[in-house]
């Protein structure tokens, strides 16, 4: 009896260890709140929680899903030589370097996956390792154990994590991924593989050969486009365009004839790319998605669906695995709400910020600004500031965002959101999405989001159009036409520290002008950099601003 009323108590310890998250539609968050510890953890186990998240953000989770590549035959893949005739039909379909195909590494950095940081790394950038111990692994390449052995998938980190600077930082927006890319020449190659030929070109095993014939059925199911610029997502059109190859009734279950004659969609040619938004802003907002579209339901759960839909996954067995995994579901939500942002000086010196000109932007901002995007209380504004080291008085003590999370229309290029009326109603009647509690509802606007770390989440608006914020106070006419999206590798020539954000005209690394893939041009649809200029303005249409005034808001937003 002793011993039931022990294990009754453990029982209740846990269930009031944590608290259950709102998620519905009607979810308030006080005035300078947040939800950082979205389940209430005490301090040790939010900690655990926290690393155990971030595993499974580097190894991917769900059991189930649809698309895996082999592993042993993928290593053995990249063994091979070059005139192998598996690797000649990747060439031949592939626009794929050589060099890029020659070993497992070279394959990662193509997909623009980035290294775990070393074992030296603290804070924020230290990265728990998959297995325990370092391993060959890229940060967003993923392993699934299955019956036949390890599959190779992407992870949570292939989209959300970067190398800045030569430091990976968990959270940030890949600025490079291929994902989508590798989606879709997937599509193209997969088609002209038997089981025989796959069988001889890697040598592979009985286990090997049944994950390639699974992968080949799901990918039946799978379609979507190419993003138009490297560093943009497609995800949006992937996840509607697959469904249009499944039948229409609650759990969208495969169907051959509309895996060959898919159902017709506005999104096959209607541009709405965007780019995945850092997972730091989740703590403070109650609806999720550039647009504000996604209501209600957990922002993790809804991630899951859409990747699985964008796989081939059976949405009745994903359903099955969500109701089987509520701690696993809870881990990687505390991780990603728990997430925080990289801050200015962790990459350069304190001394590089001009304070005075960061307090005098303080103020510009507070009028103009922090109506939509929040107020950043400072240290430098506390009774203690005469104590404190330039570091310290750089510090965002408070912020105070919405407590619901607004929604505003302000001339950007309007694609994305107009794209969610193309998707909304087939997702929101499966019963996949019901059970979850899903919700999604088109917006007219995006939405203003928190700006920490916003340094270091160029380039700027939901599309990527804007390359720095010397560019987003400009009006419009001022802004650049054409651009590249770079890599992050050196800080000296990649990144304009005194504009934060990608150099541009004169300034773009010669080598860059030949990555055609990152060209952005905003002069084509759904990459237009239009809007956002209102608040530049006025009342006689005039710019408010002189060049010093828009140099002090710049230096302010380099210390949130």
């Amino acid at each position: 009896m002793k011993i039931l009323f022990f294990i009754f108590l453990i029982n209740s310890y846990e269930v009031l260890a944590k608290t259950t998250p709102d998620w519905s539609k009607d979810t308030r968050i006080n005035l300078g709140d947040h939800r950082a510890n979205i389940y209430h953890w005490d301090e040790k186990d939010l900690e655990d929680q926290k690393a155990l998240g971030y595993v499974h953000a580097m190894r991917y989770p769900v059991k189930v899903t649809g698309l895996l590549l082999p592993y042993r035959s993928t290593q053995m893949f990249s063994q091979l030589p070059m005139e192998n005739p598996l690797k000649q039909l990747f060439l031949f379909y592939w626009d794929l370097p050589f060099d890029k195909i020659k070993a497992e590494a070279g394959f990662y950095e193509w997909l623009g996956l980035s290294k775990y940081n070393g074992p030296e790394a603290e804070g924020i950038y230290k990265m728990p390792y998959p297995n325990g111990k370092p391993d060959q692994f890229y940060a967003g390449a993923g392993l699934v154990e299955t019956k036949d052995g390890h599959g190779l998938t992407f992870s949570c980190f292939a989209c959300h994590a970067t190398s800045l600077f030569g430091t990976t930082v968990m959270g940030l927006t890949n600025k490079r991924p291929r994902a989508n890319k590798f989606f879709e020449l997937g599509k193209v190659v997969f088609p002209h593989l038997s089981e025989s030929f796959y069988r001889k070109a890697v040598n592979a095993t009985e286990e090997d050969v049944r994950q390639f014939s699974r992968t080949k059925r799901n990918i039946a199911s799978v379609d979507g486009v190419v993003p138009r610029v490297l560093g943009l997502d497609t995800s949006l059109a992937h996840v509607t365009l697959s469904l249009a190859r499944r039948n229409s009734d609650d759990y969208a279950t495969k169907n051959p004839f509309y895996e060959n004659n898919p159902r017709y969609n506005e999104l096959q040619d209607f541009v709405a790319d965007s780019k995945p938004m850092p997972w730091w802003n989740l703590k403070y907002k109650t609806r999720w998605l550039a647009d504000g579209s996604v209501v209600s339901g957990n922002p993790i759960l809804t991630n899951f669906l859409w990747n699985e839909i964008g796989r081939g996954t059976d949405l009745k067995e994903l359903e099955d695995w969500m109701k089987n995994s509520e701690k696993v579901i809870e881990e990687l939500t505390t991780a990603v709400f728990a997430t925080e942002a990289p801050r200015f000086t962790d990459f350069f010196s304190a001394d590089d910020i001009n304070l005075e000109r960061a307090q005098r932007g303080e103020k510009l901002f507070n009028q103009s600004c922090s109506q939509c995007h929040g107020i950043y209380e400072k240290a430098w504004s506390s009774k203690k500031r005469g104590q404190l080291s330039q570091l310290e008085l750089l510090k965002t003590t408070k912020i105070i965002y919405h407590e619901t999370t607004p929604v505003k229309e302000i001339g950007t290029d309007p694609q994305r959101y107009e794209a969610t009326t193309y998707f909304a109603e087939t997702f929101n009647k499966l019963a996949i999405s019901k059970w979850m509690g899903t919700v999604i509802e088109p917006q007219v606007g995006y939405v203003p989001p928190p700006l920490v770390g916003i340094w270091a989440r160029y380039p700027y608006f939901h599309n990527g159009s804007i390359p720095n914020l010397c560019a987003l106070l400009s009006v419009e006419e001022q802004r650049p036409k054409v651009f590249v999206m770079g890599p992050a590798i050196n800080k000296d020539t990649d990144y304009d520290q005194e504009c934060v954000g990608y150099p541009v005209g004169n300034k773009i690394p010669k080598k860059w002008l030949w990555d055609q893939e990152a060209k952005m041009d905003t002069r084509k649809p759904g990459l237009r950099n239009t809007g956002h200029t209102k608040m530049l303005l006025d009342a006689n249409g005039k710019e408010k601003w002189t060049s010093s005034d828009k140099k002090d808001i710049i230096e302010f937003l380099k210390t949130l």
